[in-house]
């Protein structure tokens, strides 16, 4: 999997290409960033803005996506892994540290300690500091540690294929073949009116089969039904797939969507035309 760029959770200047962190980005992502912001973590309670940073973050701890933090932002990296976030940082030490600290996660091993505060923990692919300035070693270890690091393996179906971005630019060119094709134009024509709001729902639909969480909510049979489709729809629906797969995506993640649609449509040859339910593919 090619290396992508490194994300942040919040503006870091000075920092060398560093993009803005976003859950379609966490992919590709070569690593993250939580930096120190001064905000709620212990307690998030009315704050959906930290509820989705917090998720973000877990998102990236189940990707393996590696990770570095610094004061609060450590402390909502250990409060994504399991850890008690304490409230009660000490005031007077000899480095300044976030108003709220994680104690060590399960499994972490503790490096420096600043009395009663884990200092500087690791754990997996993170790397913690709880004082609110990030020390300019720890910071170029971890990047060094980037740059030697092999490169990740998708954590799903969907991180294969590049991303729901991707996915939904690849099947947009599809449905642009399938529109003009003399066979599939006029099933399309007659049963989508509304092309943009069709492109999401079957976007939603191929990111909940890929593993990129329950998008989609409908039954596959039911949204085909009484469409008239044959055998030979089928085949040229699976052709254009496979053509606009291929002029897009790698050759593994063209091979996966390719699979899962044959696999899709040999399910539909076998339940066509019950009564009619609305949709089309």
């Amino acid at each position: 999997m090619t290396r992508g760029p490194l994300l942040t959770t919040a503006p870091l200047p000075g920092w060398q290409d560093v993009g803005a962190a976003t859950p379609d980005a966490l992919s590709g992502a070569a690593g993250l960033l939580v930096p120190h912001d001064g905000e709620p973590v212990a307690d998030v309670r009315n704050r959906p803005d930290r509820w989705g940073l917090l998720t973000l973050v877990s998102g990236a701890l189940r990707r393996g996506v590696p990770v570095l933090a610094w004061g609060t932002g450590a402390a909502l990296v250990g409060r994504a892994l399991g850890a008690r976030v304490r409230v009660d940082a000490p005031g007077d030490t000899a480095l300044p540290l976030a108003s709220e600290w994680a104690e060590p996660p399960r499994g972490a091993a503790v490096e420096r300690w600043q009395g009663e505060v884990p200092l500087l923990w690791r754990v997996g692919g993170v790397t913690a500091w709880a004082g609110v300035t990030l020390p300019e070693e720890v910071r170029g270890e971890f990047l060094t540690g980037l740059s030697q690091a092999a490169p990740r393996s998708p954590g799903s179906p969907l991180e294969e294929v590049g991303g729901e971005e991707v996915l939904r630019a690849f099947l947009a060119d599809f449905y642009t073949r399938a529109r003009a094709d003399d066979l599939l134009g006029p099933v399309f024509v007659a049963h989508v009116g509304d092309w943009e709001a069709h492109l999401g729902r079957v976007t939603a639909f191929w990111v909940t089969m890929l593993g990129g969480g329950a998008a989609w909510h409908g039954n596959l049979n039911g949204v085909h039904a009484g469409l008239g489709v044959r055998d030979l729809h089928l085949e040229r629906w699976l052709a254009l797939f496979g053509e606009a797969a291929r002029a897009h995506l790698t050759p593994g993640a063209a091979a996966l969507l390719t699979s899962r649609a044959e696999a899709m449509g040999a399910r539909l040859g076998g339940r066509r035309n019950p009564p009619h339910a609305g949709g089309v593919p």
